[in-house]
């Protein structure tokens, strides 16, 4: 094949008008002859797309749509518990705060305390109280330290899809750097 004829293929090819038997005559050039000093630097493109273009994702499209899909599910699901939990935490505390000022107020019309060592043992007694409450209201947040270990692999697999997607930009780039030349 004439350089001629390669070159007028090239360009054809990044505009995008090329069919599929002219962009395997590409291929078959630039992987079975001797190529020009020129037009070298096209070698190692074409042989990236062939190695590409014999590489199948059947049902990938829909194992990424479905671990989407998943994902947000599990977010929901997720931040649905951690609602919960919070808000029946909150009320667990408002209900101790609630009991302690209720004893105080009916422990305040019986008598005083005029020894400090016992308002201090009664002190002491309410805040163990309130911090047995406390305590069993982030027993119920221990959970979500387990969905966090439990999306980490959800994490990786993003990483490397992120990564497929990076090579492709990467590839777009190098497409348009040959488009300029």
């Amino acid at each position: 094949m004439e350089l001629r004829e390669v070159k007028i293929l090239l360009q054809k090819f990044f505009d995008g008008q090329t069919t599929v038997e002219e962009e395997n005559i590409l291929t078959d050039f630039f992987r079975n002859q001797d190529v020009p000093a020129e037009l070298e630097i096209y070698r190692e493109f074409f042989d990236a797309t062939e190695k590409l273009s014999e590489v199948r994702f059947e049902g990938f499209e829909d194992d990424v749509m479905n671990h989407i899909l998943e994902s947000e599910n599990r977010e929901k699901k997720r931040y649905r518990w951690l609602w919960q939990t919070v808000t029946s935490a909150a009320a667990v505390l408002l209900l101790a705060v609630l009991l302690v000022n209720y004893n105080q107020n009916k422990n305040q019309f019986k008598d005083t305390y005029d020894d400090p060592e016992i308002a201090y043992a009664e002190a002491t007694k309410a805040l163990r109280y309130m911090a047995g409450k406390y305590q069993k209201g982030m027993a119920q947040l221990q959970p979500i330290a387990e969905i966090d270990k439990a999306s980490a692999p959800l994490k990786t697999s993003l990483r490397l899809v992120n990564k497929g997607f990076g090579e492709m930009e990467e590839l777009a780039k190098m497409e348009e750097k040959l488009k300029k030349q």
